[in-house]
Parts: C-alpha cells; structure tokens; sequence
C-alpha cells in the first residue's frame, strides 16, 4: 500500500467540526441535522455545507481556531498513522470541512498533507462564506484520482476510509475501501467495515 486517504469528521477526529464551531452560537442541534442528513446521502453535500456555513456567520475566527485546536482525535489516530508511515506509505486527509482544524491535526499527527475548506473570515469574524477544494459531493473522488496521478499509485496500492455519504467518491478510486463506524449507504461499497471507534482495528485487515 502506498497511499491512504482519511476522511477527517468522524474518522481522524471523533466528531464534526461544524458542529462543534455552531455550539457557541447556540446552534450545534441545528447545523448536526443538515450534517446527519448530508452523511446519510439525504442532502445534496454542496448545498448542505453552504447552508450550515452560514450559520456560523459572525462567529469570531479567533474562537474558531480555539474549538479546532481542542477537537478530540478519534482513538488510535496517531498510532495508525504512524504505523502507515512506517511501512512507507503515504498518509492525508481529505475533509469536507475546514483547514483551521485539518492543518492543526495533520502536524499534530504527522500526516503528509491535507486537502479542506477554507472558511471566509473578514475583519476577523466568519462571513458565512466557504471555498475550498472538498465542496462538492466528487471532490475526494476527484482529488484522490489527480494525486495518485501525481505519486504514480494505482487504484490497487490505495487504501480509503471514511463514514459518510461524500466519501462514496474516493471509494471508486480505491482498492481497500474501509467503512469506520459509517452510515450505511457507506457500508454497501466497502470491503472492510469497522464498526468500533478504534482506527488501529484497520491494521487487523490490511
């Protein structure tokens, strides 16, 4: 193996960011049911994430950046990453979410990059606006596909995991698929499911 890609919500991080960054506000119920039904397949992800973005509109970038750099790691995060490297695999994160909290987590872990959104601040306060390169239901699919074209690796030497609906797009790229405590619609494509919160129970597969 000489690529895995992992999701970030859910998969390298116990829990959703948003989620978390719309509690302060007093919103985290609202914006975890539009997230509930984007995983499950139920809501178009683009226009799922630009309705829960705006939400969070007024909240300021510098409490943003504290809730990202408290999230909680997903047990075994760190222990699976580093057994990845060992072995001389390339390990990042594709996230639907947003780089003040993927940037932190890929030094904090060690992983080799990581590919997000960007939430757009002004006068140091979110504007309910987002870019990015993970805004769209393809996106992993479609940025997984560019840098295995990049490294050389084939569909054969890559390994996916994640838990939602818009991982469904790395899974058509990948030869080991893996469903980490994922919603159903996951679980029909994957040939390795997990269904405990523990990643290190990946290395029992592969």
């Amino acid at each position: 193996m000489k690529l895995a890609v992992f999701d970030f919500d859910s998969t390298l991080m116990d829990g959703e960011t948003i989620d978390f960054l719309a509690e302060p506000l007093g919103l985290k119920e609202k914006v975890a049911s539009i997230t509930e039904m984007a995983m499950r397949g139920e809501l178009d992800f683009f226009e799922s994430l630009i309705m829960r973005v705006k939400l969070l509109e007024g909240l300021e970038e510098k409490k943003v950046n504290e809730i990202c750099r408290s999230l909680p790691l997903m047990p075994g995060a760190k222990e699976i990453v580093k057994e990845l490297k060992s072995r001389g695999t390339k390990v990042v994160c594709f996230s639907g979410g947003f780089r003040n909290a993927t940037s932190y987590v890929k030094d904090l872990i060690k992983l080799d990059a990581d590919f997000s959104n960007v939430l757009h601040t002004k006068d140091g306060v979110l504007t309910g606006l987002v870019g990015g390169e993970m805004m769209f239901s393809h996106s992993k699919g479609d940025m997984l596909k560019r840098i295995q074209n990049i490294l050389g690796v084939n569909e054969d030497e890559t390994m996916v995991v994640g838990d939602g609906a818009n991982d469904l797009s790395m899974f058509k790229y990948a030869g080991t698929k893996v469903a980490f405590c994922a919603k159903e619609i996951l679980k029909k494509e994957a040939d390795i499911i997990i269904n405990e919160k523990d990643l290190v129970r990946i290395l029992e597969f592969i």
